[in-house]
């Protein structure tokens, strides 16, 4: 589809980050490259494209379709100015390094600056970085790569569909359906989706059935728990009628319960995995009310950075676009040494937690979300966050901290107890150790690692 444009992306590994010569660095984002300005000091120019910098026109179709769909890009409403700077910029300097987001999207922006820019005839480079600290982006600036045209591609083939399907479907809809409607290449499947779905409500028959319970007590105690029916005569019992139900009531009401069984099991409660993005974007929505756009919005400014006051702007969190539980080996040392200061050594578990990545399509490019300095606990650095950073970051910070403690230890007791031919049981479990528990306040956090 597309073809790279770029002057120079040889991998090169350079001894210093520091040099003589002028090095210009292009980021997205403002707020990443006020971040980066401060790691990387005065030998380096950080200028931001502010997004994209080219896109399809607004008013054609823009694809070539008789020509393998080939893309006809011009500069975005509004950007010429960012275009003039970033140019101006480029002239000026020895090399150009593209540190765009490490995904499709940003490998695109690395490519479409590289192809503005590519009359400089200067070197380009595009690094990237999975959380903006100063080890990683020095890293990052002494090992460039080329620009990922598979990358690049693969984002354009996405824009090209989205494109094909918006100009080609959406006049159908206004045709057939109403006005203002729009068709997409997610929002048409998501839409057929849901219509399944309540077809599928719509044809369900609902099913008739009972539950019993007893509420039992020892004699003389006035600790009572309620039991559920289980058995009949040894068999696993169905009560789906109301008649059957009340047949079983009478004939249990006056009858003599005696525990006939008990059994004890302990088992491990483990923490969670650290987050992914689509664990942070469930989890912020059933804790704390977020939006799946809110929360990508919110953790995107955490990982650009924050005004720390004095310490200037920090970057808190890796890159929250990513489908791997894998954590550096840094950050897990850090983590250990956090826990074993804050909880005791009994806290960190015996051999380091890893979690594996699920799924066959599972990229695994990227770290988890997790927090990049670790003593930066969430309490200790509230003052500087608005009210819904602090409450994602201390969620991805608790997250993240859990995931490498030690599993609670729970111990079950389970009782069956028997009333004429029926069985009733009652189970209880009880916290043995707490483990990782110790650091969350929801009791109700999934045992499924």
């Amino acid at each position: 589809m597309a073809k790279t444009t770029k002057k120079s992306t040889k991998k090169k590994e350079t001894e210093e980050v520091k040099s003589t010569g002028k090095h210009l660095v292009i980021v997205e984002s403002p707020a990443k490259a006020k971040t980066i300005k401060k790691i990387l000091g005065n030998d380096y120019q950080i200028k931001a494209s502010v997004g994209h910098i080219r896109d399809l026109p607004t008013k054609v179709l823009g694809v070539d379709i008789k020509n393998n769909y080939e893309p006809a890009y011009e500069i975005m409403s509004g950007k010429e100015k960012v275009v003039k700077e970033l140019s101006e910029a480029a002239e000026d300097a020895d090399s150009i390094y593209l540190a765009p987001d490490p995904d499709r999207e940003g490998e695109a922006i690395a490519w479409h600056i590289a192809t503005i820019l590519n009359n400089s005839k200067k070197a380009i480079y595009r690094i990237e970085f999975n959380e903006i600290t100063k080890t990683a982006i020095q890293e990052a600036i002494k090992h460039p790569r080329e620009i990922d045209m598979n990358r690049v591609n693969a984002q354009q083939a996405r824009r090209v569909l989205d494109r094909l399907v918006g100009y080609k479907i959406s006049p159908l809809l206004w045709q057939k359906v109403g006005k203002g409607l729009s068709a997409g290449r997610v929002q048409s499947v998501a839409v057929r989706l849901i219509c399944d779905r309540e077809k599928e409500i719509e044809a369900f028959v609902p099913k008739e059935y009972w539950t019993i319970g007893a509420e039992l007590a020892k004699p003389k105690s006035t600790n009572s728990f309620v039991a559920e029916l289980t058995k009949f005569k040894g068999e696993k019992i169905e009560v789906t009628n109301e008649e059957q139900a009340t047949k079983i009531v009478n004939v249990i009401n006056n009858a003599e319960f005696k525990v006939s069984k008990v059994t004890n099991r302990e088992s491990k409660r483990n923490p969670q995995a650290p987050f992914i993005t689509s664990t942070l974007q469930r989890e912020a929505s059933t804790k704390l009310g977020y939006s799946v756009k809110k929360t990508m919005q919110v953790a995107q400014k955490l990982y650009e950075g924050i005004d720390m006051g004095t310490s200037g702007p920090v970057g808190l969190i890796t890159y929250m676009r990513t489908d791997s539980t894998r954590i550096a080996d840094e950050a897990r040392d850090a983590a250990k040494e956090y826990i074993v200061g804050h909880y005791g050594k009994n806290y960190y578990p015996g051999t380091p937690k890893v979690y594996l990545k699920k799924g066959k399509n599972a990229q695994d490019a990227h770290e988890a979300v997790r927090p990049t300095y670790i003593d930066k606990s969430p309490e200790s650095i509230k003052q500087y966050l608005s009210n819904e950073q602090y409450r994602l970051y201390k969620l991805i910070w608790e997250r993240f901290i859990a995931s490498q403690m030690e599993s609670a230890a729970v111990k079950t007791t389970s009782a069956e107890i028997d009333a004429e031919n029926y069985t009733f049981r009652a189970s209880s479990s009880k916290i043995v150790f707490d483990g990782f528990l110790i650091l969350l306040d929801d009791r109700e956090e999934d045992e499924k690692a």
